[in-house]
């Protein structure tokens, strides 16, 4: 409650140029929660200091542009970002193991789920373009479609509940609770796929 406040004092004060920043900064992986941020700018538009389908393109710019930017990152540079001092304490050796095991179990279905895992997403964008196994459009593609899912609905979340904080509050917290929901139902379904996967070839192999 009291950072959402913060951001809309903040976003009230600087409009557009301090949601994309501030979204900007959360692709970078520093934990600023980007869905309360995307509240913040519908809310400030709920109560008229800018325009609701305006911010939607704002949001959308500044999640793909951090995201993207964070890919871009590790395709120029690759293992040699471990060594930096804010990708070190963003991808500890770890993570980076765990990042690389899914990408081995999922591909680049990752890339979609990725947008839902605010404590990963940044570590996996990094390590998609360390490892080059996505192709920067695909990349791009898949983080899209899974934005147009996030993005308006926390944006226009806030532009419905500004006037409304009690029912913006409660739902903010049964969205975040969906975002799990629906995380968990594409993991099961991603780990059904991956075993009847490895069954096929097993059962290919024992044919040969």
């Amino acid at each position: 409650m009291d950072f959402l406040n913060i951001l809309q004092s903040l976003f009230t004060e600087y409009g557009y140029l301090a949601v994309f920043s501030v979204l900007l900064i959360c692709g970078f992986g520093v934990p600023i929660p980007e869905d309360v941020s995307l509240v913040a700018g519908g809310v400030i538009a709920g109560l008229g200091y800018a325009d609701v389908h305006v911010m939607f393109g704002v949001g959308m710019a500044g999640v793909l542009i951090g995201d993207a930017t964070m890919f871009m990152i590790g395709r120029l540079f690759g293992e040699r970002v471990l060594s930096w001092r804010f990708v070190a304490k963003l991808l500890t050796p770890e993570r980076y193991c765990a990042v690389q095991d899914k990408f081995a179990r999922y591909g680049n279905r990752l890339m979609f789920i990725a947008r839902f895992l605010p404590g990963l997403r940044s570590a996996i964008f990094l390590t998609a373009g360390m490892t080059r196994r996505v192709p920067f459009w695909r990349f791009l593609l898949l983080d899209g479609l899974a934005a147009l899912i996030s993005v308006p609905a926390w944006v226009y979340l806030g532009y419905f509940g500004a006037y409304n904080r009690d029912w913006l509050m409660t739902w903010i917290g049964r969205g975040q609770v969906g975002i799990l929901a629906i995380i968990g139902l594409i993991g099961l379904v991603l780990l059904f796929s991956y075993f009847k996967r490895r069954r096929a070839e097993r059962c290919a192999k024992r044919d040969c």
